[in-house]
């Protein structure tokens, strides 16, 4: 992609002919290449499997960078480490609007909703303490899941990013 030219170049080397900036409900840009270039391709299904023209959408060159960027500060193992913390909170979060149909209160006026959201905190937690095992027992590790049972069978390593720097 060439912001300053406003083209897209295909794998080929042909150059996109029509670029369409859209700011109405999202701003994505809009590329389509020209049928006469697409259509006698030889790499034509490795770019697109329909009939017409490839058509290449993306989002503003701010918006491109800034997803970029992100997307290589993800494989990043100290990102990684930082995201893990995340789905435990993501689980809690999924129990207590799922489980509990906290995605709406029941009462009006922000202190109602507060307390209700308090109270729904303490039950979780309760039910949560409540199905512990007692400390004095010996720690048993729960079995292998079924993936990883399909790991151990085939050699495949159990990838562990996620646990290091505990």
């Amino acid at each position: 992609m060439d912001f300053e030219r406003r083209t897209v170049t295909c794998p080929k080397g042909k150059i996109s002919g029509n670029w369409l900036e859209l700011p109405a409900m999202a701003p994505y840009t809009v590329v389509r290449f020209n049928p006469a270039h697409c259509n006698p391709c030889p790499v034509r299904t490795t770019c697109t499997s329909g009939k017409a023209p490839r058509t290449v959408n993306f989002l503003p060159r701010h918006l491109h960078d800034l997803q970029t960027r992100n997307r290589a500060d993800q494989q990043d193992p100290a990102w990684r480490r930082l995201y893990a913390s995340r789905s435990g909170v993501e689980g809690t979060v999924n129990e207590i609007v799922n489980g509990h149909q906290m995605r709406r209160c029941r009462y009006r006026g922000t202190a109602k909703a507060h307390v209700e959201h308090v109270l729904t905190a303490i039950a979780v937690n309760i039910e949560r303490l409540s199905t512990q095992e007692p400390t004095d027992t010996i720690y048993q590790p729960r079995p292998p899941t079924a993936f990883q049972q399909y790991l151990d069978a085939r050699g495949l390593p159990r990838p562990r990013w996620w646990r290091q720097g505990q």
